[in-house]
C-alpha cells in the first residue's frame, strides 16, 4: 500500500515540526510541516487538534462519515523529560454530535513523538480494514483484514509480535469495529482514549490500529532539562505523590462512595444507605493485594498504576498484568451498580479494555439497564435471561459482554444511554444519566459545584477532567470554600478550565500536575522549545483553545446552555439526596452557568464567544465565521 518517507527530525526541540495527513480512501499519505507559530499558539494535543478540526472538517459533516477527521496528537511536552506522557484524539463526536476529544496515557503518545511525528490526521474510509505502520520516517498502510474482530489487547500483542517489543499500538476492539458510540481507542494493554465515541470514528474509517516503532528514547533531553527535572521533582507534594503511587485513584473509592462524591445506584441512591459495604472495594486493603507491581505511563515520575497477578477466581478470569482499575471504573461498575466483589470489578475493567468500551459510559449504561429491568421496561426475555438487578455482578458482566459484541440486548445499549432510551421509549429517558448524549462521570456536583458547569457547558459534555482548581499555579482566583455557596465561582472556573486546556494540550497528566509546582509551567515549555513564553501568554493559549473548542461546538449547531441535566444530578428531585451527606442539597444551576459564561464572555443564551473575545485571543477568522 502507499507509503511515505519523511526527513529525520532535526535538533532537540520538544516538537518535530512534522505531521501526517492520511486519506484512507485513496491511500495517500502526506507529510505536513506546520509553522513554528502553530505550536506556540496551540501547544499540541487537542490545542492543535482544535485548529485542525476547525480548518479541515466541513460544517455539518457526518461524524461517522468520510469527511470527519480522526486526529491523534501527543502533547507539546510528551516525549520530553518534563512531565509529558499523554496524547489526545479529536474528532466530531458521534456520541454528542459536536466537538469530541479523548485523553489517554500509556506509551503511544511518547512513541509517536519519538518516531518523529507531532500528530496524525485521518480522513476518508478505507475499502477494507487497514492499519498504519510508522517506523520512524517510514510510514505505510497495511492490510488488517486478518486482525479485524480481534480483542484490543490481543491485537496489540499480535502487532508487537510482528513489529517488535518496542512497537507501541493504538487500536480498537470489537466495540469500535461495530461502531458502538461508547467505544474508545486502546494502547498499552488497557489504557483507553475512551470518551466522545472516538473508537466508533476509527471503526467507521476501517482503521484497526496505528503502530509506532522507533529506537529514539527521548526528545529534547539536555543537561539543563535534566537539572530542571530533578529540581522540580524535589518540589512535588510528597504525600500526594506517595498516595497516588501506592493506591492509584482506587485509593479514594470507598471514601467517595460514602462522602457523597460518587454517584450511587444510577444517581438515585445514597452511599451510606444503599452501599454501606463500600469498604469491600477499598483500594488499599481489597484491590492492591491482587496487584503484582506498580506501573507508570511513559516516563512517568509518579507511576500511579499497577498490574495484577493472574486471577484465581474462575468466574472472573482476568489475566496476569491486568491494569488495576481506576476510580472511574470502580465507581461506574461498583457504586453505581452496587457491585462489591473486587475480582468482578477488575474483570469488568479488563473486559471493557478488551472490547474497547469507555468504562464510565459502560457502567452508567448498565445502571440504566438495571433500572429499566426493575421497572418493567425490559424483561428477561429481552435480556436473554440476565437477571439485571443491583449487585448481581454476574448479570453486569454478562451485560457488558453483550454490549461489547453488540449482541441481543447489548445492541440496544451499545451506543449509550441516550440512544438506548430512544430505542426503548416508554419513559426510559428518566433513567438515562447523561448530558448532551455523554454519560456522566463519577463526581457529584452537589459536592463540588464546578462539576455541574463543566458537565453541562464544556464543548465535551460530561467531562470531569476539564476542571481542576490548581492552587500552586498562583493565577486562578479562589472559589468559595463552602460548596453550597454558588456565587462568585465564574472567574475561578474560567481560570481553572483554561489551565486544564494548557495541561491537556501540553500532554501533562492531571495527577502529576496536582503534585508538581505548576508555577514552573512556562519554564518547562521554554526549556524544550527555546521560547520566552510568559505566564500571561501561556494562559492566553489556554483561553484561545477554550474559545476555539466552543466556537466549533456552536458552528456545528450545538448550544450547551440548552442541554438538559438529569434532575437527580442537580438535586431538583431528591432520589439521591433524601439522606446522607448531601441531604437536601440543590444546586443553583442558573447562577453557576451565567456567572461562568459571563466570565468567559460567551453569550448566556447561546454560548457563542463574543466577537471581541475571539479577536482578543487571536481568532479573528473564527469571529468572522460566527458573527458574519
Amino acid at each position: 500500500m502507499t507509503s511515505v518517507e519523511g526527513s529525520a527530525p532535526v535538533g532537540e526541540k520538544g516538537y518535530n515540526g512534522k505531521m501526517l495527513a492520511v486519506n484512507l480512501a485513496t491511500g495517500e499519505i502526506a507529510v505536513e510541516r506546520p509553522d513554528d507559530a502553530l505550536y506556540r499558539r496551540y501547544l499540541g494535543g487537542y490545542g492543535i487538534g482544535a485548529r485542525m478540526m476547525w480548518d479541515r472538517v466541513p460544517v455539518g459533516a457526518d461524524p461517522l462519515g468520510p469527511e470527519n477527521m480522526l486526529g491523534m496528537f501527543p502533547g507539546l511536552l510528551t516525549g520530553t523529560p518534563l512531565f509529558g506522557q499523554r496524547w489526545q484524539v479529536v474528532c466530531k463526536s458521534p456520541l454528542t454530535g459536536g466537538w469530541g476529544d479523548a485523553n489517554c496515557g500509556g506509551d503511544f503518545g511518547g512513541q509517536l513523538k519519538l518516531a518523529g511525528w507531532d500528530g496524525i490526521m485521518f480522513f476518508g474510509r478505507a475499502e477494507h480494514p487497514v492499519y498504519m505502520l510508522i517506523e520512524d520516517e517510514r510510514v505505510e498502510l497495511r492490510d488488517a483484514s486478518d486482525l479485524w474482530g480481534q480483542m484490543a489487547i490481543m491485537n496489540e500483542k499480535e502487532l508487537k509480535a510482528r513489529h517488535g517489543k518496542r512497537a507501541s499500538v493504538a487500536n480498537i476492539g470489537p466495540a469500535g469495529e461495530k461502531l458502538a458510540l461508547i467505544s474508545g481507542i486502546c494502547n498499552d494493554h488497557g489504557r483507553l482514549a475512551a470518551r466522545s465515541g472516538v473508537g466508533a470514528v476509527m471503526g467507521s474509517k476501517n482503521l484497526k490500529a496505528v503502530v509506532a516503532v522507533t529506537e529514539r528514547k527521548i526528545i529534547a533531553q539536555t543537561p539543563a532539562t535534566i537539572k530542571m527535572l530533578r529540581a522540580n521533582l524535589d518540589e512535588f507534594v510528597k504525600p500526594l505523590k506517595d498516595f497516588f503511587h501506592t493506591f492509584g485513584t482506587t485509593g479514594i473509592t470507598a471514601a467517595s462512595a460514602l462522602n457523597g462524591d460518587s454517584p450511587v445506584k444510577n444517581w438515585g441512591g445514597v452511599g451510606t444507605a444503599d452501599f454501606p459495604i463500600a469498604p469491600q472495594i477499598d483500594g488499599g486493603s481489597q484491590i492492591n493485594p491482587k496487584m503484582e507491581k506498580s506501573y507508570g505511563c511513559w516516563h512517568c515520575p509518579m507511576a500511579c498504576g499497577a498490574e495484577s497477578v493472574e486471577s484465581t477466581n474462575p468466574a472472573y478470569p482476568y489475566p496476569h498484568h491486568t491494569h488495576r482499575p481506576e476510580y472511574e471504573a470502580m465507581a461506574a461498575f461498583g457504586t453505581m451498580n452496587l457491585m462489591a466483589n473486587p475480582d468482578a470489578l477488575i474483570y469488568a475493567n479488563h473486559l471493557s479494555n478488551e472490547y474497547g468500551l469507555d468504562v464510565i459510559s459502560a457502567g452508567v449504561t448498565i445502571s440504566m439497564a438495571i433500572e429499566c429491568f426493575e421497572n418493567g421496561l425490559i424483561t428477561k426475555e429481552d435480556t436473554g435471561g440476565l437477571d439485571l438487578r443491583w449487585g448481581r455482578e454476574e448479570a453486569v458482566i454478562g451485560m457488558l459482554e453483550l454490549m461489547g459484541k453488540r449482541e441481543g440486548i447489548g445492541d440496544v445499549f451499545a451506543d449509550g444511554v441516550k440512544k438506548a432510551a430512544e430505542r426503548i421509549g416508554r419513559g426510559a429517558d428518566q433513567y438515562a444519566m447523561h448530558v448532551g448524549g455523554q454519560e456522566l462521570p463519577m463526581h457529584d456536583p452537589k459536592l463540588q459545584p464546578e462539576y455541574h458547569t463543566t458537565y453541562k457547558l464544556d464543548p465535551t459534555p460530561g467531562r470531569h477532567t476539564q476542571y481542576e482548581g490548581n492552587r500552586r499555579l498562583g493565577r486562578i482566583p479562589p472559589a468559595p470554600r463552602d460548596s453550597r455557596d454558588y456565587g462568585n465561582r465564574g472567574e475561578h472556573h474560567k481560570g481553572a478550565s483554561e489551565y486544564m486546556h494548557v495541561v491537556n494540550s501540553g500532554g501533562m497528566c492531571q495527577f502529576i500536575m496536582m503534585a508538581a509546582n505548576t508555577a514552573h509551567m512556562p519554564e518547562w515549555f521554554n526549556a524544550v522549545t527555546g521560547w520566552d513564553m510568559t505566564m500571561d501568554e501561556m494562559l492566553q493559549v489556554g483561553e484561545r483553545i477554550g474559545n476555539l473548542r466552543m466556537a466549533y461546538e456552536v458552528r456545528e449547531g450545538g448550544n450547551p446552555r440548552r442541554r438538559p441535566v438529569p434532575t437527580r444530578v442537580t438535586g431538583e428531585t431528591t432520589e439521591g439526596t433524601s439522606t446522607g451527606p448531601l441531604a437536601g442539597v440543590r444546586v443553583d444551576t442558573e447562577l453557576l452557568e451565567t456567572d461562568y459564561l459571563r466570565a468567559c464572555d460567551w453569550d448566556v443564551e447561546t454560548c457563542r464567544p463574543s466577537r471581541a473575545k475571539l479577536e482578543a485571543v487571536g481568532l479573528p477568522e473564527v469571529a468572522a465565521t460566527l458573527h458574519g
